[in-house]
């Protein structure tokens, strides 16, 4: 009986998982991959006003750009877990969403829920030290992301057109956080590369879900391949013209006429997106 005792001592100790199976990840780790991180990079746009004005000279336009970005992050990362929890049901039906936060149960509805309200309010607190008008860009953008998610999302061309909407504020939030002018011509172009995108990705799922797609974005019953596809090409065609037009006739190309070489890469990135 002494001898088995040694034994069971020196042998590991042994758990339920599977072999292979991965160590359950710390809350906190799960709270900070619920407000995605990764998808902050969007919110770059903020900057571009920012870069085609050389704001960079300034410490003060530094600033308040800075304070911009990390606003809209935290509006986007609020909207990010009020998605999460809205379509948890569904996501659990998405071969790539189901290992989300709340869809997979690493994060308890509460602590959702107060996240939520912590990245709202220090969103609306920082963009309080901002102008008035990025007060109100801020909101519209906030609105427009409720109004998605209350039903807008399930509205073919509408829900992209939204989201799309989307990254136009965040580049005309760079703009008012710093008081300067931003060129149509950019803005219109934001739009057209967003809703670009915007119908590719919906176009990636309409081919990834299959017969599927309807129950996990209803918006997907109504779309075809071949209008997807009609889509993407027209709205890649206008995010061309747009930077073209912007790169030639904007008063900051007048200024600096080598902005017109910055339009090589504009184009190769929407060929290659």
């Amino acid at each position: 009986m002494l001898r088995e005792a040694v034994i069971a001592e020196r042998e590991p100790a042994t758990d339920d998982r599977a072999p292979g199976a991965l160590a359950p990840k710390p809350l906190l780790f799960n709270l900070v991959l619920l407000l995605r991180p990764k998808q902050w990079a969007k919110n770059l746009l903020v900057f571009a006003a920012y870069i085609f004005t050389a704001g960079f000279h300034s410490g003060v336009a530094t600033r308040e750009v800075l304070i911009a970005f990390v606003a809209i992050s935290l509006a986007s990362s609020f909207v990010y877990v009020l998605n999460d929890l809205l379509d948890v049901k569904q996501d659990r039906l998405h071969p790539k969403k189901k290992s989300r936060p709340i869809a997979s149960g690493a994060v308890p509805l509460p602590a959702a829920y107060g996240l939520a309200f912590l990245a709202l309010a220090g969103s609306i607190a920082l963009v309080a030290l901002l102008s008035h008008t990025s007060m109100t860009i801020l909101a519209t953008y906030l609105v427009l992301q409720v109004l998605y998610n209350a039903g807008l999302k399930k509205v073919a061309v509408a829900d992209v057109f939204i989201i799309s909407l989307g990254f136009v504020l965040r580049a005309a939030l760079g703009a008012a956080a710093l008081s300067v002018h931003i060129s149509s011509w950019l803005l219109f172009c934001t739009g057209a590369l967003a809703l670009m995108l915007g119908f590719a990705k919906r176009r990636s799922e309409f081919i990834l879900l299959g017969e599927r797609r309807a129950e996990v974005r209803a918006s997907l019953a109504a779309y075809s391949r071949s209008a997807l596809d009609a889509l993407v090409i027209m709205f890649a065609c206008g995010a061309a013209l747009c930077y073209g037009v912007y790169a030639v006739q904007s008063p900051t190309a007048r200024q600096y006429p080598a902005l017109i070489l910055t339009s090589v890469f504009v184009f190769y990135g929407i060929c290659t997106a």
